[in-house]
């Protein structure tokens, strides 16, 4: 597994559902590619700038030490996705074909946000014969979430993972309690705990190739 690609829905939804294993990926030397396929300029505070995301999703990507060829945003509207699937399928099959990746990490498809099963839909149709597919966690989206495949981290995983979500100062200061210390250690722990370990992440596997 050394071609890694991230999707994201929107700027920082990987972050809180895998950030301490891409983490690990960039600890390890892996070849990863991020995409962010909604900045969500229509969703920001007025006062804000409708690029905030973006530059925000941008520190993260540089603070993780990513070359600017290795993650990319896209200007789909939030909560409008369904209406560019096929555009959003297309580019998904065209990254695939340039990158050619072994492991491909997106949001669930038991995850009830509109955009999110958009991407988890169109990443199944890209991919499905072509890589390994994991889906990461957002439990304030599930309903349910199947642990199937888990990822142990350690403490400098998850400590990047919070600098990584502390560059969310947009998300931050309207207190989404998912963005604290708290949570990330809390759920982490859950998950480190079922797999007798201090600290992991889990995921749902769609496809799994060796």
């Amino acid at each position: 597994m050394e071609n890694i690609l991230i999707l994201s829905p929107h700027t920082d939804d990987a972050e809180l559902g895998c950030g301490g294993t891409i983490s690990k990926f960039q600890r390890e030397g892996k070849n990863i590619l991020w995409l962010a396929f909604s900045t969500a300029s229509e969703s920001l505070p007025s006062h804000l700038a409708p690029d905030t995301l973006k530059n925000e999703f941008t520190g993260v990507a540089r603070h993780l030490g990513l070359k600017e060829n290795q993650f990319r945003t896209y200007d789909y509207k939030v909560r409008k996705l369904k209406e560019s699937r096929q555009e959003i399928l297309e580019e998904l099959v065209k990254v695939g074909k340039e990158f050619n990746p072994d492991l491909v990490i997106g949001p669930s498809l038991n995850d009830y946000h509109q955009d999110h099963q958009v991407i988890s839909n169109e990443m199944i149709r890209a991919f499905k014969t072509k890589a390994s597919i994991l889906c990461y966690e957002l439990p304030w989206n599930h309903i349910e979430f199947k642990t199937q495949f888990f990822v142990q981290l350690n403490e400098d995983d998850i400590r990047m993972k919070q600098e990584m979500l502390t560059f969310y100062e947009s998300q931050v200061v309207v207190n989404r309690h998912y963005f604290t210390e708290d949570f990330v250690r809390g759920i982490a722990c859950t998950r480190g705990t079922q797999i007798n370990t201090k600290y992991a992440e889990a995921f749902e596997v769609i496809r799994w190739r060796l």
